[in-house]
């Protein structure tokens, strides 16, 4: 049983929020619409949230606050002699692959906050921002310790535990997120030639679409919301039973999108203002946002403190990546925590070595046609999460008693019996069978 606790709705709302609003929406999200053709793709993508994407994330709050449990455990207390938890366990490799390339990246962002504060990152030679990133990310030594650095600050903070240390990360760093990237989208937009990038974000093109474009954005759609490895079935252990789940539910997908339009209009229209490639990869946060701060008065200080913010909404998305693997291996016994969380954080720094080394000492090394980062990214977004999502979907909607799912999905809420039940339909049908559809689309 859950022996720690949120303090408040809004901590819990921050902390799951915090999970997807890091680098699986500041950071994939630009660069996976940029490869992807932009408007069609967010389309797509903004459908999936709200249908898909929201009707799995309420299965995994369901779930998680029915049984007070996390991963692994909370499928064994439904079905004890079924062979269910092998979600949880396939969730916990997914985390665990994840936070793997994930936490590399966070090495980048810590790496450039090292170097902005002496005003390299704004003001490079020869204002070339793509050939920085290629020198950063060449440097084995400067990634491999920023690198472990982020791993070492995710661990710390875990290892206090949900109340003292998620939570209280979460409530002070995302509300500053929130305003400095409001201040950014303004200074974007007026850059001569951004309209060109916001066209490209927003108007889609359908006539692009392609079973692989369906796959990537329903990929996404649990990369952004944290679906699909159980980690919102272990936030949502720790909640009361009087929080209204329906309510939390749509206040993070509606931060979610949020957030993943102002990423849209700080990027699109600086990489065309700039007359770059919407279509760089994942360094493309890393080439475009330090021109567009270039551009701005005192654009060196600005782009410092987005670092420092930058780099606190990345880790909370790897605090919930982490607490998902520690919780089922600590089995209540907080008193293992601290212990297990360097395990486990340590291990995964070192799973993440290939993914560092990928755009440097390891360029050249093909992994079935491509670097090992993009290919550990491609199983984690593109295979893992949604067969884990179609996993819960049916678990949660056909395993759960139905009596059970209703009890917990309208207590502390004023919806009624008829939201239940299109939610239910939805888990039962719309959601596996989506799912399936987009995968048989790529055969």
């Amino acid at each position: 049983m859950a022996t720690d606790r949120w303090t408040s709705r809004i901590g819990f709302i921050l902390a799951a929020a915090g999970s997807a609003i890091g680098l699986g929406t500041v950071w994939r999200l630009p660069y996976v619409a940029g490869t992807e053709g932009g408007g069609a793709f967010f389309l797509i993508f903004l459908v999936l949230l709200l249908t898909v994407g929201t009707a799995l994330l309420l299965a995994e709050f369901v779930l998680g606050r029915h049984t007070q449990e996390g991963a692994i455990r909370a499928y064994k207390h439904v079905a004890p002699k079924g062979q269910w938890q092998w979600i949880g366990i396939l969730g916990m490799v997914a985390a665990f692959l994840l936070l793997s390339f994930y936490s590399v990246v966070g090495g980048w962002i810590i790496a450039y906050l090292v170097r902005s504060f002496g005003g390299q990152v704004t003001n490079p030679p020869d204002g070339d921002y793509t050939a920085l990133f290629e020198t950063i990310t060449a440097n084995p030594w400067e990634v491999g310790i920023a690198h472990l650095a982020f791993m070492i600050m995710t661990i710390l903070v875990v290892q206090q535990g949900v109340r003292k240390g998620i939570e209280k990360a979460s409530v002070y760093m995302m509300p500053a997120l929130f305003i400095l990237f409001a201040v950014l989208v303004v200074r974007s937009l007026t850059l001569d030639g951004a309209w060109e990038g916001v066209v490209f974000f927003l108007q889609p093109d359908l006539s692009a679409v392609t079973g692989e474009t369906l796959l990537t954005a329903l990929g996404q759609a649990f990369f952004s919301l944290s679906l699909g490895v159980s980690v919102m079935v272990t936030y949502s252990s720790y909640l009361g039973k009087s929080e209204n789940l329906p309510r939390s539910a749509w206040s993070v997908v509606l931060l979610t999108i949020l957030i993943a339009f102002m990423a849209g209009l700080v990027i699109f229209p600086g990489v065309f203002a700039f007359d770059l490639q919407p279509d760089e990869g994942p360094e493309l946060i890393f080439t475009i946002l330090p021109a567009v701060f270039g551009e701005m008065a005192f654009g060196s200080l600005f782009f410092t403190l987005f670092m420092i913010l930058m780099l606190f909404a990345t880790l909370t998305s790897a605090f919930s990546l982490v607490e998902i693997i520690v919780k089922p291996l600590i089995r209540g016994k907080e008193e293992k925590r601290v212990k297990m969380t360097w395990i486990v954080g340590l291990l995964i720094f070192a799973m993440g070595i290939p993914s560092n080394l990928s755009f440097g000492v390891l360029a050249d090394w093909d992994v079935f046609g491509d670097i090992f980062f993009n290919q550990v990214d491609y199983l984690v977004s593109n295979i893992l999460l949604p067969t884990g999502a179609f996993l819960i979907s049916v678990f949660v909607s056909w395993r759960v008693r139905k009596e059970d799912l209703q009890e917990e999905m309208l207590r502390g809420s004023n919806r009624g019996i008829g939201f239940f039940n299109t939610w239910l339909f939805t888990s039962r049908y719309i959601v596996p069978i989506a799912i399936l559809v987009v995968f048989i689309s790529m055969i």
